[in-house]
C-alpha cells in the first residue's frame, strides 16, 4: 500500500507541478467564469468550482506534504552521509532534527561567524594578491 501511495504521490506531484496542470486550471477558471452569464451566476454555479476547487486543495495538500517529507528524510540522509564521511566534521551535526529551537538558533550563529570571518579571510587574501601583482608590474 505505501509503494502504491509513494509512486501515486510522486507522479501526481509531477503532473500537478507542470505548466499543463496549470494551463488547464486556468482555463478550467475560464470556462467557468464564461458560463456564469449562461447559468445566471446562480448558487449552484458558484457552489461548481467552491466544491472542486476544494476537493482538489484539499487533496493536494496531502500529496505534496508527503512528497516534502520524503525529499527532506532523503535529503537529510545524504547530508548524514557527507558529515559521517568527512573526517573533520562535527558527527554532532548528524540528528539535529531532535534539538531545541534555541540549539539551532545558537548553531546558525556560529556558522554565521564562521562564514563572515571566512569572508574577511579572503578579503584579507584578495589584498594580499593585488599588492603582489602591484610589485610585479613595478619590477616590469
Amino acid at each position: 500500500m505505501n509503494e502504491i501511495f509513494r509512486k501515486l504521490a510522486y507522479k501526481t506531484s509531477e503532473i500537478i507541478g507542470s505548466a499543463w496542470a496549470f494551463v488547464t486550471a486556468l482555463l478550467v477558471v475560464v470556462v467557468w467564469a464564461l458560463t456564469g452569464p449562461l447559468f445566471g451566476y446562480s448558487d449552484t454555479w458558484q457552489l461548481v468550482i467552491n466544491t472542486g476547487t476544494t476537493i482538489v486543495t484539499f487533496l493536494v495538500v496531502f500529496l505534496i506534504q508527503y512528497t516534502q517529507n520524503r525529499d527532506a528524510k532523503i535529503l537529510q540522509l545524504k547530508i548524514d552521509e557527507l558529515i559521517r564521511a568527512v573526517k573533520t566534521a562535527r558527527n554532532r551535526m548528524v540528528d539535529l532534527e531532535d534539538v531545541s529551537d534555541e540549539e539551532i538558533e545558537r548553531m546558525q550563529k556560529e556558522f554565521q561567524r564562521l562564514a563572515h570571518k571566512r569572508g574577511e579571510e579572503r578579503e584579507k587574501m584578495k589584498e594580499k594578491d593585488e599588492t603582489e601583482k602591484e610589485k610585479e608590474k613595478k619590477k616590469k
